[in-house]
Formats: structure tokens, sequence, C-alpha cells
């Protein structure tokens, strides 16, 4: 296996590439449309396949031509809503293949009402879902209800030892476990839904779009 993280230092945005070697195929977690070259440098490195695009969450609004530039890497893009393949049963989520991986697509809406994260091994790639107040884009969660409901009800009830891949990482960690974010994440750990509700309500709401940028 291939696994590499990339790290915008002004926005913060954490980018990941995953790929099995053997079968030459690669998935892309929130990639960014200004690292496309780069991104299509290092598939080329590893004569790699890329069989997926997979976005956590987007602010495309505020960045013309982000989603065109994405799609010249040429790779279904999967965003908002699990893959059509699931869209038919009622489930909340779906497995897509890489070679002889899996990765299995949550819905965990909250950040923004679209929000999806991806289970891969050990490791869940869950885009803004811990950020709450750390998104440049973003400064108050989407649907607050549902983003305690993704964190408390779904990502803190895996098992201890799963590691936690953010898509924030500005003056903050870019993995993780949920042993320790149970424990120490100043919005969940140890608060009730109600006073995280109330902290939410204070924070100051999202400005018009229009700046450029990925959160």
């Amino acid at each position: 296996m291939y696994f590499r993280l990339l790290h915008d230092e002004r926005s913060g945005a954490v980018s990941y590439l995953l790929a099995d070697l053997d079968a030459g195929e690669a998935v892309l977690i929130d990639p960014r449309g200004a690292d496309v070259a780069l991104l299509r440098a290092m598939l080329d490195e590893h004569q790699l396949r890329l069989r997926w695009l997979l976005r956590t969450h987007e602010h495309d609004a505020m960045l013309a031509g982000e989603a065109a530039a994405l799609d010249t890497l040429g790779a279904p893009r999967i965003q908002h809503h699990l893959p059509a393949s699931a869209a038919a049963g009622e489930t909340s989520h779906a497995v897509l293949t890489f070679g002889n991986e899996h990765v299995q697509v949550l819905q965990t809406p909250g950040h923004t009402a679209g929000c999806l994260s991806y289970l891969w091994r050990d490791r869940l790639f869950c885009g803004g879902l811990l950020a709450v107040d750390a998104c440049p884009f973003q400064p108050r969660p989407a649907q607050p209800e549902a983003l305690w409901n993704s964190v408390v009800n779904d990502v803190f009830k895996r098992p201890a030892e799963t590691l936690l891949f953010t898509g924030h990482a500005q003056r903050a960690r870019a993995v993780s476990n949920v042993l320790e974010q149970r424990r120490w994440h100043p919005w969940f750990g140890g608060a009730t839904r109600d006073e995280f509700l109330a902290r939410v309500r204070e924070l100051p709401a999202a400005e018009p779009a229009g700046e450029p940028g990925r959160a």
C-alpha cells in the first residue's frame, strides 16, 4: 500500500492519496484544485489509475472552478450523497473498491448538510466534523444537531484505536484517535448535547461566499 498526506500551510487543508501499488489503483480524499498538477504527477510516478475522487465536504461557492479542475483528473467524484449503487437501498453507507482495497462511505452530516466520511482499514477520514469552529470558510456548523449525532453517536462509538484524519490541520493535529477525542475534544469531550448546542449558538454567523481558498 501507498499512503500520502498533503498539507497546505496557508489554509490548513489536508488531502490524502491511498493506493494499491500492486493493482495500480488509487483514490484521493479531499484533493484541492490547486494541487491537480502535483496529484497527476504523483499518480503518474507510480503508474496509478485514479478510481475515485472522494470529498468529505466542499465550499465550492467560494472556489470558482474548483470542481471543474478536479474533474480533469478523470475519476468519478463522490460528494454530498452516497454513490448511486447505494442510493436505492435503505442504508447509511456504501463500499467502493480500488485494487484489492475498499473504502466504506459513511453519511456524517453536520459540518455541512451533505458531509461524508470514508473508512479505510482502521482509518476514518472525517473532513471537518471535528473542526467545529476551525474551518476558515464556515465559522459554525451548518447543522449543529446533526453534527453532534454524527460525532457522538457514530464516530465516538467506533473502536478506541480508530485513527481519525481531519480535513483541517491549521494549528492542530492532522491525525488523532477515537479515544483521545472522546476524552479531550474541546467541544465534544465531557460536554452534554445541550451544552454543545448552546456554545455553537454563540459562534459568529458565516460570511457571504466569495473568499478564495478551500476548507
